[in-house]
């Protein structure tokens, strides 16, 4: 009795050894998220943990799920005008406005009218002269007062029709034969985090900065409700490959090293690691392509302290030694 208890205590004492060294290996993966910058030194086989040691870790595990996911390009952009839907309401005499009929921020519609100037002619009345809006938009400037004096081609009101609107992204170099015509992609804004607005890609800009090495993409989109607005920051996601019926796993159980992407998965008591081509991923799940099956068990916490095992040889069983 008194050589198991000194057997048991002797097994905890390295197994707690080498979770003090995880501890240490752990700390660049802090630092860098999943991507692990432990240099491999003794690779191990399959590592052999029973119920007390999982506990001790808090290992759980999960099955792969199917998951809609997309491979997504990322872009940073801003809120732009379409570039024909801009338009200033100007006057082609002198005179002096006598009526005004809108103000900023008024929503108007092609004709209406916004403001009256009278004639510097002499006239019993004097003539005057409605203008009105050149297009359907927003009233973004009003530059005049009643009374004030103004002369032929002053713009009196500048408006812009915010429905559809455009984001006008940054697109680097390297990423620019992914990007095409007719593509979907997703906007999200500050204003709205929970909010995704659909958008579909209208132009490539045909030259690039040389200092930046970008080309600006525009990218179209509906916006009924006007919540867009322009010069606001936006993130554009456009969905480079789309899998409606993904294989995938939770991001947190995807480990990185050495230019290879793995996962652990549970066998029993033994666990083994096993190199996975990854595809599409969103902020939660990534898709499987190869290396797992639907019912394998993935480690997804304690994953760390296996890889630790695995490469110092610590607690691990090779071919049942």
């Amino acid at each position: 009795m008194k050589n198991k208890i000194v057997d048991k205590f002797a097994k905890f004492s390295t197994f707690f050894y080498m979770l003090i060294l995880s501890c240490i290996y752990a700390i660049p993966l802090l630092a860098h998220g999943n991507e692990i910058e432990i240099k491999e030194s003794q690779k191990g086989g399959e590592i052999h943990l029973d119920a007390d040691q999982v506990k001790a870790i808090d290992l759980k595990t999960a099955q792969p799920s199917i998951q809609p996911l997309s491979q997504l390009l990322n872009l940073n952009g801003e809120v732009r005008p379409l570039p024909n839907s801009q338009a200033d309401a100007s006057v082609r005499i002198n005179g002096q406005v006598t009526e005004l009929y809108a103000n900023v921020g008024d929503m108007v519609h092609r004709g209406q009218k916004l403001a009256k100037v009278q004639s510097f002619l002499v006239g019993d009345p004097p003539p005057s002269v409605e203008i009105t809006a050149p297009i359907d938009g927003i009233i973004d400037v009003r530059n005049v007062k009643l009374g004030q004096s103004v002369q032929p081609n002053t713009a009196l009101f500048s408006i812009s029709s915010r429905d559809p609107i455009m984001v006008l992204a940054i697109l680097y170099e390297e990423d620019i034969g992914k990007v095409k015509l007719g593509q979907t992609v997703n906007i999200n804004v500050l204003s709205y985090p929970d909010r995704v607005f659909k958008g579909k890609v209208i132009l490539i800009e045909p030259n690039l900065d040389p200092l930046t090495r970008t080309v600006n993409v525009q990218i179209k989109l509906n916006n009924p409700q006007g919540l867009l607005k322009p010069n606001m920051s936006a993130q554009a996601n456009i969905i480079l490959e789309e899998n409606t019926n993904a294989m995938a796993v939770p991001n947190a159980a995807i480990l990185e090293a050495n230019g290879e992407k793995f996962v652990f998965i549970q066998n029993g008591e033994n666990y083994k690691r096993v190199v996975v081509t990854t595809g599409a991923s969103d902020n939660k799940y990534t898709e499987i392509k190869s290396g797992i099956k639907f019912n394998d068990n993935v480690v997804i916490q304690g994953h760390r302290q296996l890889y630790t095992l695995w490469l110092t040889g610590g607690s691990h069983n090779k071919d049942k030694e």
